[in-house]
């Protein structure tokens, strides 16, 4: 069998360490995702040094998204209670900073390099990302992104990812590849807009980027919209003004339904003189900061439902998408190459009888001609044989190549669990037999496991059902709980675990 290299096996077991003492339902869901891995090795779409576990965070992550100057870095130093980002009315940073928790006693700041080298961070192998939209850029990684770890409680077990405002940074197609990245992965995004500029022009990157293009995702429900520092709204004539400028923008860009929320920074707040309207407002942003702080305490749980459901979306990609295209292409490539193949093979035998022909040399074709001539010099005998059947075997590779090389091409490369491109190389390698339009690694038997897979997930999700709920609301005894644990671990096939 074909398994990771030991640095991923090594990773591999760290992290069920780790879930073993945080989360132990998870650790099922590395073993299906090592029987992924043994799946895609065999078919190609990934290699041996690269593993489906380590292209997701296996930590709650918390996206902080919007212009430079809507209090991002303000609200992060108000939940973390230190003040670890620096803030300020221009672009104070212009970097990509991942924020975690630390034993020690004071805060770090350690190089993208950091992350783009580190299978537990969300930024693993960013680099490649960023050399495709901006070539040399790959190589500036640190120029991008930044760690920076902090000892307070709040961030214990959580991600942070604070983003450089995006008219902020002069390098957008990267800027915008890394936005659209932490997207994909993040469990919340929380995106912020300026009060004190709520008018569509001056929002319109964060409308284009963040908002329009998230309206159609399945997972829309993780982005939380906040118009931040409204209290410098209480000095307009008409504060709601203010909030129906902003929703209004919200609505213009297609977003008509969703979470909003206003708040501001006391510390920071300006003074606001008539008390009920200062009562108004600080009722206001006290309600609708701890719905936030709230919700970024359920990220824990939410995750767990995250990678679960990317275990599904994975097992159920490499079936119905990967294995549809690869076989469409392999029998693409082996009807061209039989074409192909009778074409030149014609136009030869067309070319060797003109030759013939105008030699009138047919008489030593003859077969007697042929056994005397072989008779004589057995040798060129030998030789002439073999030169024929290796022009013959070199059209055969010449269509192979050619129409290997031009259907790569037109590949898939986004959206799609693993590399189509190497999976199909793999399948029209020299001594692979042009009918076999089967793909390689491709059975009945890998069907089946995964399928198991796919079970396994719906199992998995019932357990993490189990964990947070009772519809019943009757209580579980010790022997029932028992029992559940059992018939659960009897449900999960052995064939799942991996043989190391």
């Amino acid at each position: 069998m074909f398994y990771p290299r030991k640095a991923i096996e090594n990773r591999l077991k760290n992290l069920e360490k780790h879930l073993e003492r945080e989360n132990p339902i998870l650790i099922e869901a590395v073993k299906s995702f090592k029987e992924l891995d043994n799946i895609a090795y065999r078919m190609g779409l990934i290699s041996r040094e690269e593993s489906y576990a380590t292209q997701i965070p296996w930590w709650p992550l918390i996206s902080i998204l919007g212009t430079f100057s809507a209090g991002k870095s303000t609200f992060i130093n108000s939940f973390l209670g230190t003040k670890l980002q620096t803030s300020g009315n221009q672009a104070v940073d212009d970097k990509f900073t991942v924020i975690c928790y630390t034993n020690d006693n004071e805060s770090r700041v350690l190089p993208g390099l950091a992350l783009d080298a580190d299978p537990r961070f969300p930024f693993f192998n960013i680099s490649e990302d960023i050399e495709k939209v901006a070539p040399g850029e790959g190589e500036r990684v640190n120029a991008y992104l930044q760690l920076k770890t902090s000892p307070t409680q709040p961030i214990k077990g959580k991600i942070l990812i604070d983003s450089p405002g995006f008219d902020a940074d002069a390098q957008r197609n990267s800027t915008l590849r890394i936005t659209d990245h932490i997207i994909d992965l993040s469990d919340l995004v929380l995106v912020f807009f300026d009060a004190r500029h709520p008018e569509p022009g001056a929002m319109k990157d964060t409308l284009e980027h963040l908002v329009s293009k998230t309206i159609q995702r399945t997972d829309s429900t993780k982005f939380l919209y906040i118009l931040n520092q409204i209290d410098t709204a209480a000095t307009e004539d008409n504060p709601e003004e203010v909030v129906g400028a902003w929703q209004r923008a919200l609505s213009q860009s297609g977003l008509t339904a969703g979470k909003f929320y206003m708040i501001y920074d006391e510390a920071t707040a300006i003074s606001i003189s008539d008390e009920k309207l200062q009562k108004r407002f600080k009722t206001k942003k006290d309600a609708d900061l701890q719905a936030i702080y709230d919700r970024m305490h359920q990220v824990e749980t939410e995750r767990a439902y995250r990678i679960v459901g990317a275990l599904d979306k994975t097992a159920s990609g490499i079936e119905n998408k990967a294995m549809p295209a690869l076989k469409a292409a392999i029998g693409k490539w082996t009807k061209r190459v039989l074409i192909t193949d009778a074409v030149l093979y014609a136009i030869l035998i067309g070319l060797g009888g003109y030759v013939i022909t105008s030699q009138d040399a047919w008489d030593k074709l003859a077969p007697s001609t042929l056994i005397d001539g072989y008779n004589s010099s057995p040798l060129m005998g030998l030789i002439s044989l073999l030169v024929f059947f290796m022009v013959i075997f070199s059209v055969h590779i010449f269509s192979r190549k050619f129409w290997a090389t031009r259907i790569s091409r037109t590949l898939p490369r986004s959206d799609m669990p693993g590399n189509l491109v190497t999976a199909f190389e793999k399948n029209t390698r020299l001594l692979r037999s042009v009918f076999n339009t089967s793909p390689h690694g491709w059975n009945r038997r890998v069907a089946r496991k995964l399928r198991e897979v796919t079970e396994n997930s719906g199992l998995f999700v019932q357990k993490l059902n189990d964990s947070f709920a009772n519809p019943s609301g009757r209580a579980v005894t010790l022997n029932e709980q028992e029992s559940t644990d059992v018939q659960s671990s009897e449900e999960l096939p052995t064939e799942t675990k991996v043989k190391i």
